[in-house]
């Protein structure tokens, strides 16, 4: 997919507004695309099992903090929109995210099976879930929140939305990745994803992200200037969904 400028991103978007093409939901063509993207279409003819030679570039990424908002709701689940409490979906732009989860191992990379990735991020209006903060109390709730099992390939899947903004922080996921609770070695890696500032700027503009606070580019995010750059999530646009994947090696005999 070729790079788009930020102006032609706005020109799309608003050409598409216009057309009625996004009726519920959002599509973009995004700037420092991810050409590593497989469509789910392609997916399922995927071989079972992949070389390691096939595999992309080993790269370690840094740890984040984990924020005061982690909570171990234990929600096995692909689909972390809804609240299970009372089954409402967070409105937003569709985001289809993938984990490849590759262990370093006698200098190469491998994917990592069985590998808990728990993911958990604000909604559009800057609101986590189960949280009592300064952004009102949501104890209780259970939205946008959730974990996968890594399969033979390393890979683990989400369907979300595109994270809102709140005062102080630039947009951002937080993840955390655990060895398999039958391993006897436990292991556990936290950090966060960020996205391109052109991308967060185009998204915010729609009205379903009105009630988020002035979102923060990454340049004055305090976080990001520790290896943020190493964590942005590239995208690309499929079926109306922002699609991204994202690459991690860890290193767990460090």
């Amino acid at each position: 997919m070729r790079q788009t400028s930020r102006k032609a991103i706005q020109a799309m978007f608003t050409r598409r507004e216009l057309l009625g093409f996004f009726g519920g939901g959002a599509a973009f063509s995004l700037a420092g695309c991810w050409r590593g993207v497989t469509p789910q279409s392609t997916r399922a003819s995927m071989p079972s099992s992949l070389e390691v030679t096939t595999l992309p570039a080993c790269v370690v990424r840094p740890q984040q903090s984990e924020g005061p908002f982690f909570v171990e709701e234990r929600l096995n689940r692909s689909d972390i929109r809804s609240d299970p409490t009372n089954g409402l979906i967070k409105a937003g732009v569709p985001l289809q995210l993938t984990f490849r989860v590759l262990q370093l191992r006698d200098r190469r990379c491998i994917p990592l099976s069985e590998a808990i990735v728990d993911l958990w991020h604000c909604d559009a209006e800057g609101l986590y879930s189960d949280a009592d903060s300064f952004r009102g109390n949501t104890v209780g709730q259970q939205f946008l929140r959730g974990y996968q099992v890594t399969n033979a390939q390393g890979m683990a899947q989400f369907t979300s939305i595109f994270p809102g903004s709140y005062p102080g922080r630039a947009v951002h996921i937080h993840f955390k990745i655990r060895s398999a609770e039958t391993s006897n070695l436990p292991y556990e890696f936290t950090s966060q994803l960020y996205f391109d500032d052109a991308v967060t700027e185009t998204v915010l503009a729609r009205s379903t992200y009105s009630q988020g606070g002035i979102w923060t580019p990454n340049s004055r995010d305090g976080l990001f200037q520790a290896g943020g750059e190493q964590l942005i999530l590239a995208l690309e646009e499929f079926s109306d969904n922002l699609v991204g994947e994202f690459s991690i090696a860890l290193d767990m005999d460090s």
